[in-house]
């Protein structure tokens, strides 16, 4: 649900930096016949048929250059951006690192190659949720970027994305709201405000708001995104589904946090913004979440499964499982289930079950003593880790909690797992079915206000 790194998590961040490779520093024919053949396969997505040419590209080059000339820099991003595509960060980072080691020594500092270079950095350091170093770097690219290429240039969107999730997972919100809303500033530009190319980058500002509390400025931009899908692709267009399941879920959220104090809401987001999961510690609306929601989320399904339009499986089963969100968030678990696994035979058909291999947390109100109700001044308090462990039923309850490690005393740690025990998660599906999952971790922090000292 929220766009962080666990989301990196959820939400693989896709990085476009071989859009620009180049072949200069390919001289030679076996060098050459070499980097085609790699194009060829990158450019496929057969990323482990690339992973080998790439590496040999770099022997190569090594071979005739050494091992820290410039005429490296290409062919160790081309190789590092393959083993980024393959989830091998750990060799991505190595590979980033070195092209930007060999450029801070022998290249001019606004040599166009570190922003390729930067970027990966920054994208791989993201994906390791070592956040402090991955929105270095990719500031430090985004800000290269503007300097060579203009100050709203297009290219340096896909940079902004992930330097905007790392500020967000670093509670930077003034910075991640600024981005945020130069990015979407660069897309209105680039497209207008009404042209259909727009709606990614709505899409990801109304997400964006979603991330702060800010829920019903996120609704009036899912809302404007659903007017330009009408707009493009007529009433029941396609296009119009994402403003619509948005809609539906900043109603959901709504009902679990509130409505946004328009004024503090960047400011002081909810608690547990960056795990998508956590209430206030106010209890749960009683009235429940606007109708308005379920009948937008009815109204997308509607569109998906008309008669004359070809079946999207993904899309559906995504729409299916925000209704068994819904469901199971208001306390209603029969029709939860139903729509999960109505959920799960769509996607399944749509060769994707990765929404529903895992629990999820949907609901979770935290202790008093957590990140909840930490004053606004830190310095006055000690953090805690409490590490829990437990079970997700079939149905989504939390059973089986213990501690498998904690940093707080005896009294936290009880209120932790007392609150735990209270979640509830969209349920692991198995062959379409819920199934209990067991030995599922969650990480609670709790603050400790500094003992006054003695005069």
């Amino acid at each position: 649900m929220r766009y962080s790194a666990k989301i990196a998590a959820a939400f693989l961040l896709t990085v476009s930096l071989c859009a620009s490779f180049s072949a200069a520093a390919v001289d030679d024919s076996e060098r050459l016949t070499l980097y085609k053949e790699f194009r060829t396969s990158f450019d496929a997505s057969s990323y482990e048929a690339a992973l080998p040419l790439a590496d040999r590209l770099v022997r190569l080059t090594e071979q005739q250059y050494g091992g820290s000339e410039l005429a490296l820099v290409n062919p160790l991003v081309n190789l590092a951006t393959t083993q980024y595509r393959l989830q091998h960060y750990d060799a991505a980072l190595d590979g980033y690192r070195r092209s930007v080691e060999i450029l801070e020594a022998k290249a001019e500092k606004t040599d166009r190659q570190f922003i390729r270079a930067l970027h990966g950095l920054g994208a791989t350091y993201h994906a390791l949720q070592r956040e402090e170093e991955a929105a270095a770097a990719l500031k430090r690219a985004v800000d290269l970027s503007r300097n060579l290429d203009g100050l709203f240039n297009p290219a340096q969107l896909a940079m902004l994305r992930p330097l905007i999730s790392s500020y967000t997972a670093l509670d930077r919100f003034e910075e991640a709201g600024k981005e945020q809303q130069y990015a979407f500033t660069i897309a209105e530009n680039t497209y207008g405000k009404d042209d259909a190319r727009l709606l990614p980058a709505l899409d990801q500002y109304a997400r964006y708001h979603e991330d702060i509390g800010r829920y019903s400025t996120a609704r009036a931009l899912h809302t404007r995104a659903i007017f330009i899908g009408e707009k493009a692709g007529g009433r029941n267009s396609s296009l119009s589904v994402q403003g619509l399941r948005g809609v539906a879920r900043t109603y959901r959220l709504a009902y679990l946090f509130g409505e946004e104090d328009v004024e503090n809401a960047s400011a002081n987001p909810p608690a547990g913004i960056n795990g998508g999961m956590l209430l206030p510690s106010s209890s749960l609306r009683s009235t429940g979440p606007s109708n308005e929601g379920e009948r937008a989320l009815k109204a997308a399904l509607q569109i998906l499964t008309l008669k004359d339009k070809t079946p999207d499986r993904r899309l559906i089963g995504a729409t299916l499982v925000d209704f068994g969100d819904w469901f199971l968030t208001i306390g209603v678990e029969d029709k939860a289930v139903v729509a999960y696994r109505d959920a799960w035979k769509n996607l399944s058909a749509a060769g994707t079950t990765a929404l529903l291999d895992k629990p999820e947390p949907l609901v979770y109100r935290p202790p008093t003593a957590s990140s909840a109700s930490k004053s606004d001044d830190p310095e006055n308090f000690d953090a805690h880790e409490v590490k829990l462990l437990f079970t997700v039923g079939p149905d989504g309850s939390v059973d089986d909690v213990v501690s498998q490690s904690t940093e707080a005393n005896e009294s936290q740690t009880r209120s932790v797992i007392s609150a735990m025990k209270k979640a509830r998660y969209r349920p692991r599906f198995e062959n379409g079915e819920p199934v209990a999952t067991r030995e599922v971790a969650f990480t609670e922090t709790v603050y400790t206000k500094h003992k006054e000292e003695k005069s």
